[in-house]
């Protein structure tokens, strides 16, 4: 059975480590190291973490730095085949990348050359694009730059937000790697090298690009966007000063709390309807809700 090393973090990507685990020998999983989260700053572990230790998957690294030398021994005395690394989170080096047998595919959910980087997903939704694509490359030192290994088309709806549309393109790279990672070792794979004169490229986002003047909203469609492309994080979300305090209002798209309209949720408080939120502060209005 193949040996693979599985190099992951956020909760999206757990369905591909299930698979893995389901059909391969899951060697090792490599992910981010436990975070302090929320208010309270509790260390918390990543979900892929969580989902290893469910699974019962002995070795879990979680290195600081990926050239650090005991990490990269450990690693290479596991013999791996193959690594498959999906939202891992940092870049990793050629080194390391050299270590398993048949080298390192990437799970990258967009088009690429389309959206090379950190936010593939948020941008194909904040552009209004209709349809992206689930691709995996045979990954090289460069981010996203490899040879295309597969790549299926995904349609995106008027629906889609963030956490819907990771969902399918993970989803379906858990089925599609079942069969993949056999003919990809077997050599019954043809790569196709991506047209790098193509690529776009797509930023690592922060808290900040949630955020939108209340004064001076987007448009109604581009808001839309907004709040679909950064929901669960960071979410849309304005400041709008009540009683002289500046209160912080995140909103999350329809179907998350209520299935046929937006949600708020005022800090401190419990996400309500656009509706119940009115009628408990009638002086927000945002037209473009």
């Amino acid at each position: 059975m193949y040996k693979i090393i599985f190099f992951g973090t956020p909760e999206f990507v757990t369905p591909i480590l299930e698979s893995l685990k389901q059909n391969f020998e899951v060697s090792a999983v490599v992910t981010a190291a436990d975070q302090l989260v929320g208010r309270k700053q509790v260390l918390t572990p990543s979900a892929i973490k969580i989902k290893a230790q469910e699974l019962g998957i002995k070795n879990i690294f979680t290195p600081a730095k990926l050239k650090d030398p005991e990490f990269i021994s450990a690693i290479s005395s596991l013999e791996p085949d193959l690594f498959i690394v999906s939202a891992y989170g940092k870049i990793i080096p050629q080194t390391v990348l050299d270590l398993p047998k048949n080298g390192a595919l990437n799970v990258h959910p967009s088009k690429l050359p389309q959206y090379r980087g950190a936010s593939p997903i948020q941008s194909a939704i904040l552009n209004g694009d209709k349809d992206s694509a689930l691709t995996i490359i045979k990954m090289d030192a460069e981010v996203d730059h490899g040879p295309i290994v597969l790549q299926e088309p995904v349609a995106i709806s008027d629906q889609d937000n963030l956490a819907t549309l990771s969902n399918k393109m993970f989803s379906l790279a858990a089925e599609v790697l079942v069969t993949l990672i056999p003919d990809f070792i077997e050599g019954k794979v043809k790569l196709k090298e991506q047209d790098h004169q193509k690529a776009t490229f797509c930023k690592i986002l922060t808290k900040q690009d949630g955020y939108f003047s209340i004064d001076n909203p987007p448009s109604k469609e581009q808001l839309d966007r907004m709040i679909r492309a950064y929901y669960p994080w960071p979410n849309a979300w304005t400041i709008w000063k009540f009683k002289n305090k500046d209160l912080r209002i995140k909103i999350y798209p329809a179907g998350v709390f209520d299935p046929t309209q937006i949600t708020l949720q005022s800090e401190g408080k419990k996400p309500i309807t656009l509706k119940d939120f009115l009628n408990g502060y009638p002086d927000f209005l945002i037209k473009q809700l």
